[in-house]
């Protein structure tokens, strides 16, 4: 379905390439990860991907369009076959999150009949109903990305590209999007998610390509994924979390690359939580015994009557 062929793209204002004799095959129906440092060529792939950018050499095909060598009219035609979501979500904010999701399907001729359709369905998809007269200012982050995709759905796209789709939403909502595109993937639709989350791309188990100055340094599935994210705090992944190193080299992270194990969590962070939990049980004493007082001054005070 997609082909890269000995790919590489500079730009004018560059002195180094962008990309650098890429060869990528997605089939139909595959799920893959992209991920890379920044400068890495990820973006410039996409790009290309999209027909945004055209490669100084080599060839691409994207579902039997040749991008090399398509016309400029038939690029609005062949791109109705892409649903693209963006980590800045793109809404127009004087819409509702309908008529976003709908603007999709008008800018193409699509008769509002079926607009009225399909709009609905798309946002059921997404847990958006109740959201339908909303305004974007109105939604949470995680809120607007899913109308982002749903608006990528609109025209029930073949294939889904994803750029940083997590990027401007907390953990669990990055995990739920995440959990989103892998349900409309077992559908049949193809998806190539760009991401720097490592703590994503461990969780789930799907091929991962990695890109580092322009070339692909590797590209597989466990034995790659794990190599990639090796870094991670384990304890960090338990709240779906992620530790970026400082210095990340992509390059390092090739099929023979030995796996490091996760680094142990800080002996001293555990002591200091053992050592609260007395001060937890001193303020449970001291409430005990102020909660006993007045039971005991009115003991007394019987006490004295009595006497």
């Amino acid at each position: 379905m997609i082909e890269f062929n000995n790919v590489s793209k500079k730009y004018d204002t560059a002195d180094s390439y962008a990309l650098k004799d890429i060869n990528i095959n997605i089939e139909k129906g595959e799920f893959v990860f992209v991920v890379g440092s920044s400068g890495a060529g990820k973006s410039t792939f996409l790009k290309l991907m999209m027909r945004e950018e055209v490669a100084s050499s080599g060839s691409i095909i994207v579902d039997d369009y040749n991008l090399n060598k398509i016309r400029k009219r038939d690029i609005p035609k062949f791109r109705r076959k892409l649903g693209i979501v963006f980590q800045d979500f793109r809404l127009i904010p004087n819409m509702t999150v309908f008529d976003n999701v709908a603007f999709a399907m008008r800018v193409i001729g699509t008769k509002e009949k079926k607009i009225r359709r399909r709009v609905p369905y798309v946002l059921s998809l997404m847990g958006l109903n109740e959201k339908a007269r909303k305004y974007p200012r109105e939604l949470s982050g995680g809120e607007q990305q899913r109308v982002a995709l749903a608006r990528a759905l609109a025209n029930n796209a073949e294939i889904i590209i994803a750029d940083e789709p997590t990027g401007n939403v907390d953990p669990q909502m990055s995990y739920e999007i995440v959990d989103m595109l892998m349900r409309l993937n077992e559908a049949g639709t193809t998806v190539i998610m760009v991401t720097h989350e490592h703590s994503l791309v461990r969780c789930f188990d799907k091929r991962v390509i990695i890109l580092d100055k322009g070339n692909v340094v590797a590209d597989g599935g466990t034995l790659i994924r794990e190599a990639a994210t090796s870094h991670i705090n384990a304890a960090s992944e338990i709240s779906n979390e992620y530790v970026v190193p400082p210095d990340e080299d992509y390059s390092a992270y090739i099929p023979a690359t030995e796996i490091d194990s996760a680094e142990p969590v800080d002996a001293g962070e555990v002591e200091v939580s053992q050592a609260a939990e007395p001060v937890e049980e001193a303020s449970v004493s001291v409430q005990a015994e102020a909660e006993a007082a007045p039971a005991e001054a009115e003991a007394e005070a019987v006490k004295g009557g009595e006497n």
